[in-house]
């Protein structure tokens, strides 16, 4: 992760929300995304190379897009001009490039045209562009939380590099809560004040003392609001901000689990219905149940169900995935109801199912490997989707030993404990012979 600097967090106007006044000044202060912005990293380079370039940003909300484009036009003393896709139409961008067109001539500075949500703009709108970037006269920087594949016209898309941003690890979390606690003590005393001075570089978070001003936050408090932000900086900032005025309303001076118990809303993980992330863990469900994992497709069906997916839409894919993998066809009601009316009595399923939802409450939105995701597009194959997936049914016995169907760095988890009672007796032994295969394919690797 790229290091901070001595000068950390020079305020803007005090009234703006946190995360503005926050926001980094140097490439050097941003926290995440050392994939791109690491020595040797293709940000880092296109930084360091005193040249611009079109690009796409492409990552979920909070993760530093909008703070990236404003570093590149400070970086190369560009003008920065600001578009948002969901408020603009062809007006405002002619009018945008009317401004570039003009301090291009005026003051002989090129301009960074910045459009948020960019998958927001229909194809007319994208293509407004297209003339402006091919002349030069502007750079193109599109944000979007969406996949370029199949929000962003191929002609733009063609004109732009495309970088992956990553939500927040919580150890990244971390960090930007210390820089934030300190942040605000240093402001508490004079809240109206602007610093200008240089501020000492943050503390290491193992040796903090938790406070954020003059408030004090426990352990299991500091982990859970980190959890909250599931990877979002912009919600962690948010929501210390909002503890900070609670607890000042309240005369309270330490945050624990019942103060956020009475501040904070339910814990909510990304899910978009319908998005980047929906299709994702849907693949990811599908090849779940196709490798024979039950413990993974849990994890995944109940992800989707604890998001907001329609249990309606999973009912209907997962009797496609008895259609196309296990070759049932669907069952009519009465020969449904006479099965479980004569079947072996076992909880162990509902069981299983409680336990992969109170792992799943307590834990953040990991990502779908790339190997499970489905790709449809160049762009998609390119950022290596699907690539070494291996497909059950062209193993022997339709079986890829060794394949891994949970997020990387998740903890091994065992949800479904079968019964020895009827057919799960059988499916225990077949899931324990899966699992030998398992581990002699690991031993082979």
């Amino acid at each position: 992760m790229p290091s901070t600097q001595d000068n950390l967090f020079v305020p803007s106007a005090p009234a703006a929300p946190l995360a503005e006044r926050l926001r980094p000044k140097h490439i050097d202060e941003v926290i995440g995304q050392s994939h791109l912005l690491g020595p040797g990293r293709p940000l880092r380079l296109a930084f360091e190379s005193g040249k611009l370039h079109s690009m796409i940003l492409w990552g979920p909300p909070g993760v530093g897009k909008t703070t990236l484009a404003r570093l590149m036009a400070s970086a190369f003393d560009a003008e920065f001009v600001p578009l948002s896709a969901v408020l603009s139409g062809v007006k405002d961008i002619r009018e945008a490039i009317a401004q570039a067109q003009q301090v291009l001539q005026q003051r002989g500075r090129h301009t960074i045209l910045f459009v948020d949500e960019v998958h927001r703009f229909n194809k007319s709108q994208q293509d407004a562009f297209l003339p402006f970037v091919e002349q030069g006269l502007v750079t193109f920087i599109g944000a979007t939380t969406e996949n370029p594949s199949f929000e962003v016209n191929n002609a733009l898309l063609s004109r732009a590099q495309v970088y992956v941003l990553r939500a927040l690890s919580a150890e990244e979390l971390g960090v930007l809560f210390e820089h934030a606690q300190q942040f605000l003590e240093l402001a508490q005393p004079d809240i109206n004040s602007v610093r200008t001075e240089p501020v000492e570089a943050c503390p290491d978070p193992s040796t903090s003392s938790g406070r954020t001003g003059l408030l004090q936050f426990d352990d299991d408090a500091r982990e859970r609001i980190i959890g909250y932000a599931d990877g979002d900086a912009r919600r962690l900032l948010n929501v210390l901000e909002q503890l900070q005025t609670a607890a000042q309303t309240s005369g309270v001076s330490k945050i624990d689990n019942a103060f956020l118990d009475n501040t904070l809303a339910q814990n909510l993980r990304r899910f978009d219905k319908g998005g980047e992330a929906f299709y994702d863990q849907i693949s990811a469900l599908h090849k779940s149940v196709r490798g024979s994992n039950p413990d993974a497709a849990l994890y995944w069906l109940v992800r989707m169900l604890d998001g907001g997916a329609d249990p309606r839409y999973m009912a209907r894919r997962i009797v496609r995935m008895a259609w196309e993998d296990i070759g049932l066809a669907d069952l009519a009601l009465a020969q449904a109801v006479l099965y479980l009316a004569c079947a072996p009595k076992s909880n162990a399923g509902y069981v299983a199912y409680n336990a992969a939802r109170a792992f799943v409450a307590q834990d953040g939105s990991r990502e779908v490997p790339l190997h499970l995701r489905n790709a449809p597009t160049k762009l998609m194959k390119q950022l290596d989707y699907g690539k070494d997936y291996r497909y059950a049914h062209n193993e022997a016995d339709g079986y890829a030993a060794g394949e891994n169907y949970f997020p990387d760095g998740m903890p091994e988890v065992s949800f479904y404990q079968p019964t020895e009672r009827g057919l799960e007796a059988k499916i225990a032994e077949k899931l324990a012979h899966l699992r030998e295969l398992d581990v002699a394919a690991k031993k082979k690797m």
